[in-house]
């Protein structure tokens, strides 16, 4: 297998804040969710395969790694520290504010302790003496934002993090967010059959602000047996994927899209969105299904 990483013609990304170094990554990314087992709990059925993967990412170019502390929980984590550690220039993005309580439970916790727990446990975990960017997976309503984002702001002086992102926020809430702190990221759901978060991807748009896109690939009835997206696949010899993935790429130069599988083969799948060439029509074709 060789380990020369060939260019990403996804271009870049500049993680930018007046609180730190910029960062600049590779726009198509890789998600770590899927490495963990079924329900997003426990150890992946083949451990040796979950690294690979990881591995064969980094191969391919890809230089942004998202994963949580609640895949696995802490399961994901562990795998990108042993197949990838000292990660030679490939940042790692790790999220913190759910707590596990098994296979399909998640519960939003935004105590600030809790928050500082998180953090300090990816450190260890990841090995690392700073987070590169560390996101508020869910803002608690329970407790002002102020006070989530103050303990991790609080992390960040200390050199503990990076930079500072959140997860599933509406645009009000990255407003108010940008008040408190520099915010670099948002991770919301995003696709092209669910456009439901178009407004805030304007509003990452206006700010400089990378939108990272969970659940990136089309789903549903757009690929079906008689869905468009499976037409136009099959019309045009791309995958599934592989469209989905170039339109995001293609919807705004913030779009920062991070597909995830256990699979080599749909890894390399996945990659090849960035070489994906359509006609003004066929790209109008995708558009028109938002």
């Amino acid at each position: 297998m060789s380990s020369e990483r060939p260019v990403d013609r996804s271009g870049t990304f500049t993680l930018a804040a007046s609180s730190s170094e910029p960062r600049t990554i590779h726009r198509l990314g890789y998600g770590a969710m899927r490495l963990t087992g079924p329900g997003i709990w426990g150890p992946p059925a083949d451990h040796d395969a979950a690294l690979a993967v990881l591995r064969r990412a980094v191969e391919l170019g890809v230089d942004f790694i998202d994963t949580a502390d609640s895949y696995g929980p802490f399961v994901s984590e562990d795998l990108i520290r042993e197949a990838l550690h000292p990660y030679d220039g490939v940042l790692v993005a790790t999220k913190g504010g759910l707590l596990r309580t098994g296979p399909n439970a998640w519960h939003v916790l935004g105590d600030p302790n809790y928050l500082r727990q998180c953090v300090e446990m990816s450190l260890r975990r990841l090995d690392v003496e700073r987070i590169d960017l560390w996101q508020l997976h869910r803002v608690d309503t329970r407790y002002p934002l102020a006070d989530q984002l103050g303990v991790i702001v609080e992390m960040q002086q200390a050199g503990k993090i990076g930079h500072i992102g959140l997860s599933e926020v509406d645009v009000p809430t990255l407003e108010e967010a940008l008040t408190i702190t520099d915010v670099v990221s948002v991770q919301n759901i995003y696709n092209v059959g669910n456009r439901t978060h178009s407004d805030v991807v304007a509003a990452c748009g206006r700010r400089g602000v990378g939108f990272i896109p969970w659940f990136p690939i089309a789903g549903g009835d757009l690929v079906g047996s008689d869905g468009p997206v499976s037409g136009l696949a099959a019309e045009t010899g791309y995958s599934v994927a592989q469209l989905s993935l170039a339109w995001l790429l293609r919807r705004s130069p913030v779009m920062l899209p991070i597909p995830g599988t256990s699979s080599v083969e749909h890894l390399a799948d996945n990659c090849g969105a960035v070489d994906v060439a359509l006609s003004d029509q066929q790209w109008a074709r995708l558009d028109d299904l938002g």
